[in-house]
């Protein structure tokens, strides 16, 4: 009776360990996210070559350095929502190598989250690996928005601010819009517009496109890069059923007999795509922006619902050349946005809206310039120039 108790002990034992065995295993195993398992592969740190031959001048290795530091976002709150402490966090990987540093971050008075945050360039640790001056292209500072989290306390907020956008095709009424509008306008005037970027991913860009565009408006011009940006709202759809109605209305005016046409010679104003566009103009500004001075980069995905009308052709505007607030695609051939577009075929929702292709060795992209429809319309209100003042006497 008393020796199987001593019988089932080392069985007890063996089983107890094994359990601490597979958690050494655990601890001992990389992080998903951690930046040397799903960074990019091919991609060197700034080097003495850099001051020689910058490697910021490549389009390449720009795109892929600023879809890091958003990633470096999105870990910053994870790393918050987790209690890792500075040895642990994972965030600081993903902007260290290429000589960063973090100098402010973004929070969310609503519940405490990080949805942004400013990058500036390290100039101690660029020198430790003689780099003794900032490489060409580099920007002085980065400011970096990720999108939602579908994890944690965030999650209502980011989720709330989608339905903002949805809704309304706006961001400005969020928390987040006027936090991130005033740290991007300080370090533009520390520093120089032309020495500061933004750049965000899914409902960041949509934050990072509307705050770009209202310090263009300032006369403020800084670098734009837009991943995944969302297109989808019901403001849009709306619009496009307006203008769609509004054409339809002029076909079939056109076909009225010339008495009653006199009739309504001034309805072109006021028909129901007309009304619409009126209601709905929460995109447009005062006039005054010079052509090309804000190009904004998009990075699209074809198979992305989030961000495929981007890439519809400019059908209804490149029609309305010589009219009031049309984008300059229809009148100047100036560039209004870089867009580029990824095709893959048929892919996932959640591979096609991801960040991490935007890093990936088989990257190819199309480049399409100012001829897209939605871009034409957000970005209107840029273009509108005013009416050129009458000389002075002299």
């Amino acid at each position: 009776m008393q020796g199987a108790p001593k019988q089932s002990q080392p069985e007890e034992e063996s089983g107890g360990g094994a359990a601490v065995l597979m958690e050494k295993v655990a601890e001992a195993q990389p992080h998903p996210y951690s930046f040397h398992v799903s960074g990019p592969r091919k991609l060197c740190s700034p080097n003495w070559r850099d001051n020689i031959s910058s490697s910021w001048k490549d389009a390449n290795y720009k795109r892929t350095v600023i879809a890091c530091f958003i990633q470096a976002i999105y870990l910053l709150e994870l790393d918050r929502q987790e209690d890792r402490d500075a040895e642990n966090a994972l965030a600081p990987k993903w902007w260290i190598p290429f000589k960063y540093k973090l100098t402010k971050t973004l929070i969310d008075e609503r519940d405490g989250s990080i949805f942004g945050a400013i990058l500036e360039w390290d100039r101690s640790a660029a020198l430790a690996d003689f780099v003794v001056m900032r490489p060409s292209g580099a920007p002085k500072a980065v400011l970096a928005l990720r999108g939602t989290l579908l994890k944690g306390p965030t999650m209502r907020r980011d989720i709330e601010d989608d339905l903002r956008f949805l809704a309304w095709e706006s961001l400005k009424g969020s928390v987040r819009f006027k936090v991130a509008l005033g740290a991007l306008k300080s370090v533009a005037e520390r520093y120089g517009s032309s020495n500061v970027c933004i750049a965000g991913h899914s409902l960041g860009a949509g934050f990072a496109l509307q705050v770009g565009k209202a310090l263009a408006k300032e006369g403020m011009y800084v670098e734009t890069h837009l991943f995944n940006p969302p297109s989808v709202s019901l403001a849009m759809s709306f619009r496009n059923i307006g203008e769609k109605a509004g054409f339809a209305w002029k076909r079939f005016k056109s076909m009225l007999p010339m008495s009653s046409e006199t009739q309504v010679d001034n309805e072109d104003d006021k028909g129901i795509g007309f009304g619409l566009k009126n209601w709905i103009s929460g995109l447009r500004g005062p006039p005054g922006v010079g052509l090309g001075k804000w190009v904004p980069h998009l990075y699209v995905n074809n198979s992305d619902y989030i961000c495929c009308s981007y890439t519809d052709p400019d059908g209804i505007e490149a029609n309305n050349a010589g009219k009031e607030n049309v984008g300059p695609s229809s009148t100047t051939g100036q560039v209004a946005a870089k867009l580029f577009v990824m095709s893959k075929g048929n892919q996932k929702f959640l591979e096609a809206h991801g960040l991490e292709q935007w890093w990936s060795d088989d990257l190819e992209l199309q480049m399409a310039l100012h001829n897209s429809k939605l871009i034409s319309r957000q970005l209107k209100s840029l273009y509108s120039l005013p009416a050129p003042q009458p000389a002075l006497p002299r």
